[in-house]
């Protein structure tokens, strides 16, 4: 079955950038019916990639297929197939939530037939049919953002592209997008969404991770963090400067780094390095409330791919 985006040496220069790459050689595939997650920190090339899949923007070398169709010689087909949902989403401030959607029906030529069910669908699908008629300009930040996946999804698409969908909401409204999203890719369509957030990366079925516009790795979570070549001890100790200390001249540490009160360790020995802590820590009488191995996440990766964020010792 052919792939709902696939990209080969995907790459876009701008001219103020004296030769670099906004986005450098990708080389994708993401399968129908995928959630794919594309992770990255600001500046990584999110953007312009997403921008070059919708059509917004041409590449400068590579090719990309989105739906099947190439993204430079049929932009028009996409268009019909790809729902887009930019970082800032133009709504319409004046008209209220039912206009938006109207509008945004028209603009996607939903037949009139469709049009009134498929809007209502939208509605209760977002949880916003009891705002319909509240002005977007009066809408919190995760209504809006709702509001945006409504008129992005309005004409049935098969590919959904989102652009850090969640930024700048509040927690309970992120939750309830990603809610959305999954029920979004249940119904058969494929999402890509690019995302900072690490635990975002997570709820993912595959993930790319970009940086300086090269795609580092792509994976499942459950891949990308057994290819580590470390495992995680996390140590929560009293006082916390005594405990660092520590942690900096204990041996088999290849890094660590504070995670609130606590200290996320990386190591190829956690057994050997918790013997060794807790010997420290009890000859130098710390008070410890948490020494143990724990599960690698998605923020691990991420730092160990970018190669920094740990402090080496």
């Amino acid at each position: 079955m052919e792939n709902a985006i696939q990209t080969e040496g995907l790459t876009k220069r701008y001219r103020n950038q004296n030769g670099s790459a906004a986005v450098g050689d990708v080389n994708l595939e993401i399968g129908n019916g995928q959630l794919f997650g594309l992770v990255g920190p600001d500046g990584a090339g999110k953007t312009t990639m997403l921008r070059i899949l919708s059509t917004v923007l041409e590449q400068s070398e590579g090719t990309a297929t989105v739906a099947g169709f190439d993204v430079k010689r049929n932009p028009e087909k996409i268009r019909t197939r790809v729902g887009y949902m930019p970082q800032n989403f133009s709504l319409y401030p004046d008209l209220n939530v039912l206009e938006n959607l109207e509008f945004f029906a028209n603009i996607h030529a939903v037949s009139d037939e469709r049009r009134k069910e498929r809007i209502l669908e939208m509605l209760q699908f977002t949880r916003l049919d009891n705002f319909k008629n509240r002005r977007s300009r009066n809408l919190s930040g995760g209504m809006k953002k709702k509001l945006a996946l409504a008129c992005a999804l309005i004409h049935e698409p098969d590919i959904l592209l989102l652009d850090e969908p969640s930024t700048g909401v509040d927690p309970v409204s992120r939750r309830e997008l990603w809610d959305i999203l999954s029920n979004v890719v249940q119904q058969g369509v494929t999402v890509m969404v690019s995302t900072p957030y690490m635990d975002e990366a997570e709820r993912c079925e595959q993930v790319g991770i970009l940086h300086q516009g090269k795609l580092l790795k792509v994976g499942t979570p459950a891949e990308l963090s057994s290819d580590l070549p470390f495992e995680i001890v996390e140590v929560k100790a009293r006082p916390r400067k005594k405990m660092r200390e520590i942690v900096q001249h204990t041996e088999n540490i290849a890094g660590w780094r504070p995670v609130g009160d606590r200290l996320r360790i990386s190591t190829p020995s956690p057994d050997k390095v918790i013997r060794n802590l807790k010997s420290a820590f009890r000859k130098q009488k710390l008070e410890v409330k948490l020494l143990r191995k724990t599960r690698p996440s998605m923020e691990d990766v991420f730092i160990h791919l970018l190669s920094n964020g740990w402090s080496e010792v």
